[in-house]
C-alpha cells in the first residue's frame, strides 16, 4: 500500500479475537530475523487494525482509521498492534490543528531560540551556549518541544524549523565574547536532507560566525540508520571545521563503535544518571567509565542536568570536563544571555559559583 505498509483484508473473523491473533502472528513472524543474500536483516512490525461496520462501512474509512491505530500502534515503541478507537480520532484532528498552528508561527515569527550554557568545571567560564527553541502560543500558552517537535519531523516541518534555528543561533553566537560556542541540536530528519552541509554554511556566511564556534548536537537516532550520507555528512561538516557532540549518550545503544567511527568532538552524559548520583550507587561508576573514555578518546565529556552542589562536586571528582544544568542556569533568552557572556569570570574557588 506503500513503500513499508501494507493492507491486510481479513473477511471472516468472527470475533475481535481473531484479529488480534492474526496480527500476533504477523508481528511474530516478522520479528524473526531474515538472510538476504549472506547479510542477516532485522526488521519488525506495528499493526493498527479497524473493524468493520463499527470502524467504518467503505474502503477509504476502514483505511483511514486503522492508520490511526497503526500510528498509535508505532507512538508505543512498535512492534505490537492496536485497535481503532475513537479518541484516537480525536487526538488525530488535535494533532493536526497543532501542526497547522506550528507552521503558522514559523512563518509569523512566533518561535523564539533560548540559551543554556555550558561551563568549564575548572574555571567556571561559559564556553557553550545550547541553542533551545521555545513556542509561546498566543492562545494555548506555553509548548512543550516534546509535544510539536515529533509532529515537526514527521512532517518535514522540522527543516525549515532546523534551517531557522541554525540561523539565529549563528547570528547570536557572532555577537558573543570571542571564544564562545553555540550549540545547535540536529534531528535524524535533518540529517537525511542532502542539503545540510549547504546550509551550514549559508548559516555561518551570513553571520559571520566561524565554523570553529558552532557545536552541532546529534542523538543516538541519527546514528542507528548508519548509513553512508550519515556518515558523509558528518565528515562534511568535520572538513567545514564544525564541532559534532553525541548527546543524551547512555540512553540509547550507546555503540563504543559509533565514538570510533563517527569524528565525535564531545560526549554528553544524559541528565538520568547524573540525577541519580547520591541516590544510585552504580551511578559515579558509570560517569567515571564514560569520562575516561571521553578522555583516553581526546573528547571533552559534559555533565548534563546537574541540579546541586553536591552533583557538581562528584561529576568534577569522576573527570567531566564540562557541566550543563539550573545550578548554573535554566534556558533564557538571547539577550540575557549576552548579559552574562558579558560578565567577569567567577572568582576561582573549590566549589564552583552558579552561573544565573
Amino acid at each position: 500500500f506503500g513503500g513499508d505498509e501494507f493492507v491486510i483484508l481479513q473477511s471472516t473473523p468472527s470475533r475481535r479475537q481473531d484479529s488480534g491473533r492474526l496480527a500476533r502472528r504477523l508481528v511474530k513472524a516478522l520479528a524473526v530475523p531474515f538472510d538476504v543474500d549472506g547479510h542477516r536483516i532485522d526488521i519488525g512490525a506495528s499493526i493498527g487494525i479497524a473493524v468493520a461496520p463499527k470502524d467504518g462501512i467503505d474502503a477509504d474509512e476502514l483505511i483511514k482509521n486503522a492508520d490511526m491505530a497503526l500510528y498509535a500502534a508505532k507512538g508505543n515503541g512498535g512492534g505490537e498492534h492496536r485497535f481503532f478507537a475513537a479518541e484516537m480520532e480525536e487526538r488525530a484532528q488535535a494533532r493536526r490543528a497543532l501542526e497547522l498552528d506550528l507552521r503558522d508561527a514559523l512563518a509569523h515569527d512566533e518561535l523564539e531560540v533560548y540559551y543554556q550554557p555550558l561551563v568549564d568545571l575548572q574555571t567556571g567560564r561559559i564556553t557553550t551556549c545550547e541553542a533551545l527553541l521555545r513556542w509561546q502560543h498566543p492562545e494555548r500558552g506555553y509548548i512543550s518541544p516534546t509535544e510539536f517537535v515529533p509532529i515537526a519531523e514527521e512532517t518535514g516541518l522540522i527543516i525549515s524549523i532546523g534551517e531557522w534555528v541554525l540561523q539565529r543561533a549563528c547570528q547570536a553566537a557572532a555577537t558573543w565574547p570571542t571564544g564562545t560556542k553555540v550549540a545547535v541540536n540536529m534531528s535524524p530528519v535533518q540529517f537525511r536532507d542532502r542539503s545540510l552541509g549547504a546550509r551550514v554554511v549559508s548559516a555561518l556566511a551570513k553571520s559571520g560566525l566561524s565554523a570553529q564556534h558552532l557545536d552541532l548536537e546529534i542523538t543516538e537516532r541519527v546514528l542507528l540508520e548508519e548509513s553512508d550520507n550519515t556518515l558523509y555528512t558528518m565528515e562534511q561538516l568535520k572538513v567545514l571545521g564544525v564541532c559534532i557532540s553525541l548527546d543524551d549518550f547512555g540512553t540509547g545503544y550507546s555503540s563504543l563503535n559509533y565514538l570510533r567511527k563517527y569524528p565525535f568532538h564531545k560526549i554528553k552524559i544524559d541528565r538520568s544518571f547524573i540525577s541519580d548520583l547520591g541516590q544510585d550507587s552504580d551511578a559515579p561508576s558509570i560517569v567515571r567509565a564514560v569520562a575516561g573514555l571521553g578522555n583516553s578518546l581526546n573528547m571533552i565529556v559534559v555533565a548534563e542536568g546537574i541540579e546541586n552542589e553536591e552533583q557538581l562536586k562528584q561529576v568534577r571528582e569522576e573527570g567531566c570536563h564540562e557541566g550543563q544544568g539550573f545550578l548554573f542556569s535554566r534556558a533564557v533568552p538571547a539577550d540575557v544571555i549576552l548579559e552574562k557572556l558579558l560578565q567577569p569570570p567567577p572568582p576561582k574557588r573549590p566549589g564552583l559559583v552558579a552561573v544565573a
